[in-house]
């Protein structure tokens, strides 16, 4: 929920006599919508509790913000004292790497893309089932497809430019959004399974997907080969959510 609609919200909870109090990523929005109570946090946009799978200190913010209801109303802004941990070692390299240098996505041999895909899916599996064991729970699975037909799915509009569902339920483009957040998911929760990747930045975790694998290239490729179709679901799937928009912007061709 927006930070607005939520600072609304408050304002009228606290009128009818119920405390409320939040977490702001954002200094300036929360300064100008002055909500009853908010704890600002130096954090990445999408990580309100700092790094994942660090529940110590998730515990802190929580009881940082909880605390802020022992004050009376506000409006009351009140700075979290703590940076995130970060990691300090770079996000490492497949465990078994694939050599995308002997299948670009400019290669004329689409087989072999599509066995370099393939391969590093399966080089990915070990640790992602790792991850799962380890984490009690998986975001992936909101497409009800595994992980290699997605692969086959994402390879397919590749080359094709056609958006077939295999579910009778979903429609093409809606299932190709969810099959590219699972595919996404997939490779970030196999990595920070890697020994010390848990707590890899956003930044590198972005950097590692879209210049190092072979499935942040296959997706970059559909997005600068439809991105001006003039068939327009096409066009809105290569621009809209395959790749974030300042992914694509900073890797311009």
């Amino acid at each position: 929920m927006c930070t607005r609609a939520v600072g609304a919200l408050s304002r009228f909870f606290e009128e009818e006599g119920v405390p409320t109090t939040g977490i702001s990523l954002v200094r300036l929005h929360t300064e100008k919508i002055k909500p009853p109570r908010a704890l600002w946090v130096p954090f990445e946009l999408g990580r309100p509790l700092g790094m994942p799978d660090d529940p110590a200190f998730q515990k802190r913010v929580m009881v940082a913000a909880l605390k802020l209801l022992e004050a009376p109303a506000g409006p009351l802004i009140e700075d979290f004292p703590e940076d995130v941990p970060a990691s300090t070692e770079e996000v490492i390299t497949l465990a078994c790497p694939v050599n995308f240098a002997q299948a670009t996505v400019a290669s004329e041999d689409a087989e072999q893309l599509h066995e370099s895909l393939k391969s590093e899916i399966a080089c990915l599996r070990a640790w992602y089932d790792i991850a799962v064991e380890r984490r009690g729970r998986t975001t992936v699975g909101s497409s009800g497809l595994d992980v290699a037909a997605i692969g086959d799915l994402i390879y397919s509009f590749l080359q094709t430019g056609k958006l077939e569902s295999p579910r009778n339920d979903i429609p093409p483009t809606n299932l190709l959004k969810l099959a590219s957040d699972d595919f996404k998911a997939y490779y970030f929760e196999a990595i920070t399974a890697q020994p010390g990747q848990e707590y890899a930045s956003s930044q590198a975790l972005t950097d590692w997907f879209w210049d190092e694998t072979v499935a942040g290239k296959v997706m970059m490729a559909i997005k600068n080969k439809y991105e001006n179709s003039e068939d327009r679901a096409l066009r809105g799937a290569a621009r809209g959510f395959l790749v974030p928009r300042e992914v694509a912007r900073l890797r311009k061709r």
